[in-house]
């Protein structure tokens, strides 16, 4: 076999181990990474990498090697759920950094945060001022979560009006051309019920990019093309109401 072709399909073999790998792992670890996940990541990378090019290497002994660094973030996430001195152990706490107002430096100091490396990140925040703070804590993921003081927040409906209406989601039932049974069923609406609404505005499902139901009660639709969105917004296509 050419070398070539050899590395072709290492390379596939090794792309759908690392996405079998990835969805065991979760969405969790894709949005925030502890440095045990950092770590074991880059050493998967590096892995998968060195047994795509070297074609002396045996393939199955290089995906086992790369399962097992991949399963050790499982069994981790598994024991920390079950405990929670566990996860303070693995994980660590969240480290708060102003208080009242008020910096608290030996915190920092723990956590060997620098008073440049805090404002940078209250800035980022559009915060210049600590005084502004009421309470600032550094999370186990490295983020910096801050509440402002009360009267520095930002005004919001319930300040003037108490509590709003509630906020229907949209429900999405038409997506590139095709109808979305699971969606439009567990909300009490049929396809048969779409079609008659889509067929009385002389619309095609299989013209529209994206359908949804508002929650004004409406259907909105976006079709594929420009110009039969604008015709369709003529003929009332566009907000049918339902």
């Amino acid at each position: 076999m050419p070398s070539w072709t050899e590395v072709i399909i290492r390379s596939i073999l090794i792309i759908l181990g690392l996405f079998f790998i990835t969805k065991l792992l979760g969405k969790k670890q894709l949005s925030a990474l502890s440095f045990f996940e950092y770590i074991v990541g880059i050493t998967v990378g590096d892995i998968a990498g060195t047994i795509t090019m070297d074609v002396e290497l045996n393939v199955v002994n290089g995906l086992i090697s790369i399962l097992i660094w991949a399963l050790f973030p499982i069994i981790i996430s598994t024991l920390s759920l079950r405990s929670k001195k566990f996860r303070d152990i693995v994980e660590g706490q969240a480290t708060t950094f102003i208080q009242d107002g008020k910096i608290l430096e030996k915190n920092m100091k723990r956590e060997k945060y620098s008073t440049d490396d805090l404002l940078e990140q209250l800035r980022k925040k559009d915060i210049f001022q600590v005084s502004d703070v009421e309470f600032a804590v550094l999370e186990t993921s490295g983020q910096l979560s801050v509440l402002l003081k009360k009267e520095k927040q930002p005004t919001k409906w319930e300040d003037f009006f108490g509590k709003g209406p509630e906020v229907v989601k949209p429900l999405t039932v038409i997506m590139d051309g095709k109808f979305l049974p699971e969606t439009i069923y567990s909300a009490g609406y049929s396809i048969a019920w779409l079609k008659s609404k889509l067929q009385s505005q002389n619309s095609q499902v299989a013209n529209i990019f994206l359908g949804q139901i508002g929650s004004d009660g409406q259907l909105y639709v976006d079709y594929f093309d420009d110009h039969l969105e604008k015709e369709g917004e003529k003929n009332g296509d566009y907000g049918t109401t339902l």
